[in-house]
Parts: C-alpha cells; sequence; structure tokens
C-alpha cells in the first residue's frame, strides 16, 4: 500500500467526493446501499488491511462500555484501569483512544486484541452497512483516512453517472 500516493489523491479528489456524497443525501437513490455494497465487496476482494492499518495509525474508535469491558477483561484489567490507562473523552463524550497509533496495533499491522475489539473497528470503514445516507458525512471522512473507502466512492461514482 503506498500511502503517499493515496494521501495526495485522497487530497486531490477531497471537494470532489465531499460534493458527490452531499449531492446523494439529496437524491436520495433508492439503490445506493447496494451501489456501495458491491463496491464494498469488490474493493475488499483486492485490498488487504494488514498493507495498511492507516485506521489504527490515524484515528480512534468509540469505545462503549460493552467495548471497555470486552477489552478490559482480555487485557486482564478491571474496565476503569483500562479507561484510565488508554481512553480519554472526546469532545463529543464519548471515549476514544489518548494516543494515536493504537497501542494494540502491533508493527506487523496485527491487533493484539483483534477478537475483542471496540465496535467500531469491527464495523470499519461502515461502507457495508444499511442506510447509508445517514453515514454519508462518515463516508468522506473516511476517504481521508482509508484506501479502501476513497476506492468504493470511485466506483460508487461510476456506477451512479452510469444510472
Amino acid at each position: 500500500m503506498n500511502l503517499p500516493s493515496f494521501f495526495g489523491k485522497a487530497k486531490s479528489q477531497s471537494a470532489a467526493n465531499k460534493a458527490f456524497l452531499n449531492k446523494l443525501k439529496s437524491k436520495r437513490f433508492r439503490n445506493l446501499d447496494d451501489v456501495f455494497h458491491i463496491a464494498h465487496e469488490e474493493a475488499f476482494e483486492e485490498i488487504d488491511c494488514l498493507t495498511c492499518a492507516n485506521c489504527c495509525k490515524t484515528t480512534s474508535p468509540i469505545f462503549y462500555q460493552k467495548d471497555i469491558d470486552r477489552v478490559a477483561k482480555r487485557l486482564r484489567m478491571k474496565p476503569f484501569e483500562f479507561i484510565e490507562k488508554y481512553l480519554k473523552i472526546d469532545e463529543d463524550e464519548d471515549y476514544v483512544l489518548k494516543q494515536a497509533p493504537c497501542p494494540f496495533l502491533g508493527d506487523d499491522n496485527y491487533c493484539s486484541v483483534y477478537e475483542d475489539r471496540p465496535t467500531a473497528c469491527r464495523e470499519y470503514p461502515h461502507t457495508d452497512r444499511k442506510n447509508m445516507y445517514q453515514i454519508l458525512d462518515l463516508t468522506y471522512k473516511n476517504t481521508l483516512v482509508c484506501p479502501a473507502v476513497l476506492r468504493i466512492v470511485d466506483e460508487v461514482k461510476k456506477k451512479l453517472d452510469q444510472a
């Protein structure tokens, strides 16, 4: 994964992607979820997250209480100890990691708590969810973080421009 090339492409397409995703919110394509899901499947047939892990290196998932409990148990810690050591409350009053990259990310891009990772990590990059209309702002932000999301949005653009 060539991250410098990705960052250049993401930056150069940023305004166009934001405008496109905003247009999708207003047009309400009936099959938007299907188009995203197909593009998601196609992208992840070729893209291996372990070659990148940029999401783990640059952003933090939200940790819900069930996530805190699960990861703390995995680490043989009490939830309050886990919070004290690893988490902070952000501007939206959510628990997030104190630092980036994620402290559970290894040099090999493997996650040391993968089986017990937070829900937000399990669902990332969120391009296979239902009701994509509801998360198009997040999808835009993820085009700047995740090469797969940038590719997925490019494919959605192609497919919907043909429609």
